[in-house]
Formats: structure tokens, sequence, C-alpha cells
């Protein structure tokens, strides 16, 4: 099996997804990340540059990535907080799909604007579910479609599956009991990023997502099985 995680930040599919990346690459799956965006805005600090947050915020996604099993991290390198769903990502998307020819295909569930608990969704998330949506279908399937790319030798591929990561709405649960603690390594490897309050949160709401079918830790997603 081939999976391909497309996110808008680093850290962003280590949040959501991590465990079962780590449970799927454990059971022999090619995995890899495709993150959009530079993360260049995550800093409070006033001494932080952009240009040097976004040099650590690569290698603490690759360096995520290797705890993981990932087989490789790509990066589309658009500004932070200015990701849109626009033809220009939608290609980088299906030029990436076109390549790995991935069987799963993970991604941030646009429909998940904000949360009643006080929680909005950010755009740079929303951008990348959707470009990634449609990136996945119609776009990569169709010939005719970016016809550039098939004489580069990248020809249309179907995705079988969707994952959209959603942190309310899911009706797929996978157990990561046995790859809770390679997620919490990931998320720790996102220094700049995360407290250790952060991780604590992470882990209990892995708890809570496990109690709902029986698991001890797990991650829920909105599971879609495309049409051939």
């Amino acid at each position: 099996m081939k999976v391909l995680g497309v996110a808008a930040h680093p850290d962003d599919l280590d949040f959501g997804a991590a465990g079962t990346f780590a449970k799927w690459s454990k059971e022999g799956a090619a995995c890899y990340y495709l993150i959009c965006t530079n993360g260049c805005k995550g800093s409070d600090d006033p001494k932080m540059t952009e240009k040097k947050l976004v040099k650590i915020r690569r290698r603490e996604q690759i360096e995520a990535g290797k705890v993981l099993g990932l087989r490789g991290v790509y990066f589309l390198g658009h500004n932070d907080t200015q990701l849109v769903a626009d033809l220009k990502l939608k290609k980088e998307i299906v030029r990436m799909i076109r390549k790995i020819r991935p069987d799963v295909v993970v991604t941030m569930d646009p429909t998940f604007v904000y949360s009643k608990r006080g929680f909005v969704n950010h755009t740079d998330h929303r951008a990348a579910g959707q470009a990634t949506i449609d990136a996945v279908y119609p776009l990569a399937r169709d010939r005719l479609t970016f016809k550039e790319l098939e004489k580069e030798g990248l020809k249309p591929h179907v995705v079988k599956t969707l994952y959209l990561t959603n942190f309310e709405n899911r009706n797929e649960i996978v157990d990561i009991s046995d790859t809770i603690d390679l997620k919490i390594a990931a998320l720790k490897c996102h220094r700049s990023q995360i407290s250790a309050e952060s991780v604590s949160r992470i882990r209990e709401m892995a708890k809570m997502a496990g109690k709902e079918s029986g698991y001890k830790y797990a991650e829920g997603f909105v599971k879609l099985d495309l049409p051939g």
C-alpha cells in the first residue's frame, strides 16, 4: 500500500494522523508527506525571523517523518497564512499524486471550519484540504487535465480511499494503541511549536477517541471509499 498525506503546515499531519501513519508504516506501507506551506508564521519569539523559522520547521518535520517511518517528506513552500485552493496548488498536488500513485490520501476536512468549543480551523488547513480533495477527484484521474504532466511521464492515477482529519465528525476509528508513543515522539520533534501541555492534550484526545471503540488510543477520520 502507498499512502500520501497532504497538509498545510509542518506538524499538521502529526497532530491528526501520526499514529495511523506509524501503524501503516510498521505494516509495510510506503508512506509520504506533502507539506504545502513553509510554516513561516508560527512563532511568538520576537527574535525569530521568517527565514530562520522556515529552516527550523522543515528540519523538524523531516525528523518527525523519520520517527514515523515515512519514505519521504516533500515541501511546496507556499507562504504560511496565504494558501489558496487555486489551480496552481491543485496542479502541484496532482503532480505528487501522479508521481507517488498512492492507494490512500490523507488530508484535512475542509468542511471543518469551527468548533462550538471555541476553535476556528486555520484558513490554510481548509485550503489544503479542499485543494487535495479536488486533486484526488477529478483532476489526478482525468487524462485531459494537465496534459503537460502526462508528457512528463506522470500518467493519470485513481486514488482508492480518502481519509479526512476531523476532530468532531468521523466514521472511521483507527487503533493506535501500539503507535501512540511514536505519535508523541513525532510531535516532540516540533520543538518550535509544541509545548509539554500540548503533547499531554493530544495524548488525552487520542485516549478519548479510543474510548469510543474500545481501544486504549485511537485517531478518527472521515473515510471515503472512492469509485474507480
